[in-house]
């Protein structure tokens, strides 16, 4: 009370000041990014010009802290569901969420392959790492392949090379393949390229990429154009999208070269996907990112996998509350979501008081949810039927959403007629599939 309601109570005067200042061509006080939900209570009061942060300083102590016991979570559950160590995964490292923790996703994955960022006194910089012995880890080292998005490889590129090291000098290091399966991998890797005729220092240093993203000035993937076009016939469309987006290696020497058959053997081997998600701003079903990746990932690794019926698990690690990790498989996550907001009375009835905006955010819910079912095994047909139950046939709330926002309202019945067309939802009632059509012809 003492401390943050002051600031807190500040910003919408200083947000105010600072926007006429701005308009005036008069200096506006810089102030830190970051979010105050995760403890930034320097980036308060808000309406300053914002700077993010020193990259050099990524990641932090704190975030090591954070990424070590998310590590530990992430093996522990994989332990439980698997009853075997994680050998192979696949971690998506976003810019914006490291901006805001200072690199929680990077130091979960250096702590996965055992290895920890040493840093500058004074300055906090990051100076380089150190390989922590196997016995301190007391578990295998993991196979760790980042897959970066495009706003992490323009802003980090300290990082990437950081992590490219890391993963180069734990290769080198001489342990026993069950102790060490990223130098196995290698090894093997490195072998192929080589009986194929690639010339020896090339083979070396493709055998190694461990971090994977888009073309050089490319940003995403291409799933959200192929969910809104419908230009798409099986979950293989998107698998093949993914793999040719996601296939350019980056790190010493390889700045953007597409090496798609590693790639594809990356995907194709993992164990399993992790995806950070920093706080609760936003969920799986507010946004399609999270389905570019994560159901990118898991259509993709259907494709490439050699046991269809062996898929890997797709983990949701939910750092929002620190000192209380949950790790939750996809599926789990989308559940609580449509639970907990999506098919909430509570939420509906907060974004009625919204009109066409709040209309329009139900929509993108059942859109997400739709891309979700087209990508990924985690959306079951109980969860179009939540919605449905929710937003077309409570008769208060589709009479919001015709009158509010049509073209939202329209929208919905499109995507939940699509969803049946292809085979994605089953609903439990008969009489389903005739009400949607009827409703679309009286909305036409």
């Amino acid at each position: 009370a003492a401390d943050l309601a002051p600031p807190l109570y500040a910003c919408g005067e200083a947000e105010m000041a600072a926007l006429l200042a701005g308009l005036d061509g008069r200096f506006v006080k810089p102030g830190p990014g970051g979010s105050p939900a995760r403890g930034r209570a320097d980036t308060l009061p808000t309406g300053r010009n914002l700077y993010a942060l020193d990259p050099r300083g990524v990641p932090t102590p704190t975030a090591w802290t954070l990424g070590w016991q998310a590590a530990d979570a992430l093996i522990t559950r994989y332990l439980q569901d698997h009853g075997d160590w994680p050998k192979r995964l696949v971690v998506d490292c976003w810019g914006t969420p490291a901006m805001r923790t200072g690199g929680d996703e990077l130091a979960q994955a250096m702590a996965l392959l055992g290895v920890r960022p040493l840093w500058e006194n004074g300055s906090g910089r990051v100076t380089g790492f150190e390989v922590m012995p196997a016995s301190v880890l007391g578990r295998p080292r993991v196979d760790v392949t980042l897959r970066i998005s495009g706003l992490f490889r323009d802003v980090f590129p300290q990082q990437i090379a950081l992590f490219d090291q890391a993963v180069r000098a734990v290769m080198a290091e001489d342990e026993p393949d069950d102790v060490n399966p990223i130098a196995t991998a290698f090894r093997t890797d490195r072998a192929e390229l080589r009986a194929g005729g690639t010339p020896a220092a090339e083979a070396e240093r493709w055998a190694s990429a461990r971090v994977f993203g888009a073309a050089p000035g490319a940003y995403g993937t291409a799933l959200p154009g192929m969910i809104a076009r419908g230009d798409w016939a099986a979950r293989a469309d998107f698998g093949a999208a993914y793999l040719e987006g996601s296939c350019h290696a980056y790190g010493k020497g390889l700045e953007g070269v597409a090496l798609p058959a590693l790639f594809r053997r990356r995907i194709g081997g993992a164990d399993a996907l992790v995806h950070h998600q920093d706080q609760r701003e936003h969920d799986v079903l507010s946004t399609d990112g999270f389905m570019q990746y994560e159901g990118g990932f898991s259509a993709a690794a259907a494709l490439t996998n050699n046991d269809p019926a062996n898929e890997p698990a797709l983990y949701h690690l939910d750092s929002s509350e620190p000192e209380s990790l949950s790790v939750r498989t996809l599926g789990e996550e989308i559940a609580r979501v449509l639970r907990g907001r999506a098919a909430n009375p509570r939420w509906i009835e907060g974004m009625m008081r919204h009109g066409y905006r709040g209309a329009g955010e139900l929509a993108a819910s059942v859109d997400t949810l739709f891309a979700f079912a087209a990508t990924t095994a985690a959306v079951r047909p109980h969860h179009f039927d939540q919605l449905y139950d929710a937003y077309v046939d409570d008769p208060r709330v589709w009479d919001f959403l015709a009158q509010s926002n049509p073209a939202a309202a329209r929208h919905i019945l499109h995507r939940l007629t699509e969803a049946l067309d292809r085979g994605l939802w089953h609903p439990r009632r008969n009489s389903t599939g005739d009400d949607l059509r009827r409703r679309k012809e009286m909305s036409a």
